[in-house]
């Protein structure tokens, strides 16, 4: 068996992506960046925020849940990666960056085949004083795919032996040590290691409390901080966790997650000096922001696309799927409505994503190629193509096409380009569309359960690797809201998930994408992600990772 070092060889690229979910509820601003720009210099002209010992945060509005296994949104993973630890953490490289490292395993071995993970953990408790030990490893990823639990992330360890039969081949030998058997080489289970949904739980508190992560008494965390009030559709407010073992590192001694979605309000809140970091402005502000360089950009490996229930009527139709698709000038959303860098999406997986079969730079978007043209010589081409599907399908110039509703969640961002989006459909294709928007947990229900017709979606990258964004539409995925289904899709799925040959595994993906997008139109990605945010220039220790994962626990300045 090999020793791994006790420092994870991680550096921050685009080839080292661990992300949380659902695209987050924070709209255009989810953004990209140019690392070591002016970007990150202080702005001379802003003003520098309270220094009232609190760092008072704005990600986005009331998370859904702050419960490890059930999260599936990158807004509460960001509060998760400061509750809880995993077996591996996210830690900063002194430059802002971050990389991973140990967390809770100290060490691990992995055999010479790769399948068996050893993992050994360091002397750590609870925020409670109570020890963490294996034994919580084993009830948190069990509690993960059991179907009782109903986690949408379930399938994240589909490739631990025992899987299938929903009884995974995990182990905890003595209090210190937790092995894993693997039924595939895995080349990216590292990053698994350090995700929200296999982060430990306390089996005695969950069992004893349905309501577990609601009250400070019970949501019971491991991580640098522990919850000190939560004041629903207000503030999150955080404390530094004393029994965490590494509390020496941590900076700041109280976080307030303030729970917002109104861009006007929170950008009134940061210039007044209520709000010391925000992850989304009004879309009027961007431009004068991003030359005045308050306003920064990060990278953000994901994809902003337009996602289509294809159980329901028109929907249910490829050609209609395809010809809205092709109706969207691409161009036009990120020049003039979105206008932060982003780029207009040729495919579903975004650019950034590694492909064993790229070579001198080569990512899985590159070597997969283009689905349809974003050239603005060939947009007219596309809506000719888009109006004969039409027409093929039955709906000659929008004639007998029903009045349908595009869903997207409560932000301006997202509204903007909704209406851009109902433009193009009604202006091109002769049909009527309405808006309806929702708020956060809302929205993320109706879209969950199919009550829609066509729903704005995002998706970020959950560990460096094309199936982060393949393997959500397997028939009956928890994520795969679009309700779609299709046995040749899921058999090259399964086939690349069954074999440890790079090569064999990114053919297989690469398959599975061209029936995705080039056959059955599932999605119509928009464009590729990136991120951006505004923080107060007396804040120092900030670090981040494109996973779209900010991390405060070293800020300090405030």
């Amino acid at each position: 068996m090999k020793l791994k070092n006790k420092f994870l060889l991680a550096i921050l690229s685009f080839s080292m992506i661990l992300s949380a979910c659902g695209g987050g509820n924070n709209g255009g601003n989810n953004g990209g960046n140019k690392e070591g720009s002016n970007n990150e210099q202080s702005v001379a002209q802003e003003e520098e925020g309270k220094k009232d010992g609190v760092l008072d945060i704005n990600i986005a509005s009331e998370p859904e849940t702050i419960d490890p296994q059930l999260n599936t949104a990158a807004d509460g993973a960001i509060m998760l990666n400061h509750l809880f630890e995993s077996l591996i953490r996210w830690d900063d490289d002194g430059n802002g960056n971050a990389v991973l490292k140990p967390g809770m395993a100290e060490s691990w071995e992995v055999s010479e085949d790769g399948l068996t993970w050893t993992f050994k953990l360091r002397d750590a408790k609870w925020s409670d004083g109570k020890p963490v030990t294996a034994e919580d490893f084993v009830y948190a990823w069990n509690r993960l795919v059991d179907p009782k639990t109903g986690a949408d992330y379930e399938y994240m360890l589909d490739m631990v032996k025992g899987y299938e039969e929903k009884k995974l081949d995990i182990s905890a030998p003595d209090e210190k040590t937790f092995v894993v058997n693997l039924n595939v080489k895995c080349p990216y289970f590292e990053e698994i290691c350090a995700f929200p949904a296999v982060m430990p739980v306390r089996k005695d508190i969950i069992e004893a409390h349905k309501t577990w992560t609601q009250d400070p008494s019970t949501l019971i965390s491991n991580g640098p901080f522990k919850l000190e009030k939560w004041d629903h559709n207000s503030v999150l407010s955080m404390v530094k966790n004393e029994e965490y073992y590494d509390a020496d590192s941590v900076k700041a001694e109280k976080l307030a997650f303030h729970l917002q979605d109104d861009q006007n309000a929170i950008y009134a809140s940061y210039r007044s000096g209520d709000l010391d970091f925000v992850n989304s402005v009004p879309q009027e502000e961007v431009k004068k922001l991003l030359d005045s360089k308050e306003l920064k950009v990060k990278p953000y490996v994901g994809t902003y696309f337009v996602c289509f229930n294809t159980e329901k009527e028109p929907f249910n139709d490829p050609k209609v799927r395809k010809a809205f698709s092709l109706a969207i000038d691409r161009n036009f959303i990120v020049n003039q409505v979105t206008g932060q860098g982003q780029q207009a999406a040729t495919g579903y997986v975004p650019a950034g994503v590694y492909d064993a079969k790229g070579a001198d730079g080569d990512d899985f978007r590159t070597t997969g190629g283009d689905y349809y043209s974003i050239k603005d010589e060939d947009y007219d081409k596309n809506v000719e193509e888009a109006k004969k599907l039409m027409e093929e399908a039955g709906f000659k110039d929008g004639e007998g096409f029903p009045q349908i509703e595009y869903l997207y969640n409560t932000d301006e961002n997202h509204k903007a380009i909704a209406e851009a989006l109902q433009n193009m459909w009604q202006e091109k294709l002769g049909v009527q569309v309405s808006l309806q928007n929702q708020d956060w947990n809302v929205f993320l229900k109706e879209r969950k359960e199919g009550n829609y017709n066509i729903a704005r979606h995002g998706w970020i990258a959950d560990y460096n690797d094309p199936m982060s964004f393949i393997d959500m539409w397997l028939t009956g995925g928890g994520n795969n809201d679009a309700q779609y289904s299709n046995p040749e899709f899921d058999k090259f799925v399964k086939a690349a998930k069954a074999t440890s040959d790079q090569n064999e595994r990114m053919e297989n993906m690469h398959k599975a994408e061209d029936i995705l997008i080039g056959e059955d139109n599932v999605v119509a990605p928009l464009y590729f992600y990136t991120n951006s945010y505004m923080i107060k220039p007396n804040i120092k220790g900030m670090y981040y990772t494109p996973l779209g994962y900010f991390f405060f626990k070293s800020a300090e300045g405030f």
